[in-house]
């Protein structure tokens, strides 16, 4: 569904990727690890089209990007580390709006509560403004934008940054769940204990490049924590 192949992305003399080739099929979590400059968050901006990549492709199911940019989105949903929501808006009233942005359709009030109710929204919070939520309760609101707008691919740029072992634990939740529907997730992380409890799949940046990629289950927690500081140290 998500597919880079042999990407490269300069920034004048600096180059930020190198030869990125990696696959998110349908119903997987892949957990891109990678300390700051790694260029994670390069790799999604190239998939949202924010950016243009040097050399090579990325496709999201059978369309090129750079191609079909508009085409493309529509199969796509993205929730950065701050998830942008009208602060004197609630939360219904930002889901109204943006679902209608994404979809063209006005969702009334029940459907709009049965995806904020997804999401995991308090439903005695959802005609709050969105000032008062709580980081995690505005990444909810983003989860809610994504199932209104039925996105087959989800981008995700360290979701659980900020969040307490409980929010974090519960937007998990939210992400096998979509992965569950054949939703493709990739997010990118530094949370190890978040990759290894929430990804089918797992890949290591540095410096822009892969230099890792394996199946969560065959590692341990305590594996992963010292596969990815050996990458780090060298």
């Amino acid at each position: 569904m998500l597919d880079a192949i042999d990407v490269t992305k300069q920034f004048g003399d600096k180059t930020a990727l190198d030869g990125v080739t990696l696959s998110v099929s349908p119903g997987d979590i892949y957990c891109l690890l990678g300390a700051n400059g790694a260029c994670k968050t390069t790799l999604i901006n190239l998939f949202l089209n924010f950016i243009q990549p040097s050399s090579g492709r990325l496709t999201i199911g059978s369309l090129d990007v750079a191609q079909s940019p508009l085409e493309t989105k529509r199969l796509l949903a993205y929730i950065p580390e701050q998830v942008t929501l009208y602060a004197t808006l609630t939360g219904v009233e930002n889901l109204a709006f943006f679902s209608s942005l994404a979809t063209g359709d006005r969702l009334p009030r029940s459907e709009l509560l049965a995806l904020l109710e997804a999401a995991g929204l308090p439903r005695q919070s959802v005609d709050d403004r969105v000032s008062t939520y709580s980081k995690g309760m505005r990444q909810k609101v983003g989860i809610a934008i994504a199932l209104a707008k039925q996105a087959k691919a989800l981008l995700l740029d360290e979701p659980t940054s900020g969040l307490d072992p409980s929010a974090a634990n519960e937007f998990s939740e939210l992400l096998i769940n979509a992965s569950r529907s054949g939703v493709a997730v990739l997010t990118t992380t530094h949370d190890l204990f978040h990759a290894k409890q929430t990804g089918t799949r797992i890949g290591i940046m540095k410096r822009g490049r892969l230099v890792e990629e394996l199946k969560s289950e065959d590692v341990s927690h305590a594996d992963l924590e010292a596969l990815y500081l050996k990458h780090m140290k060298n």
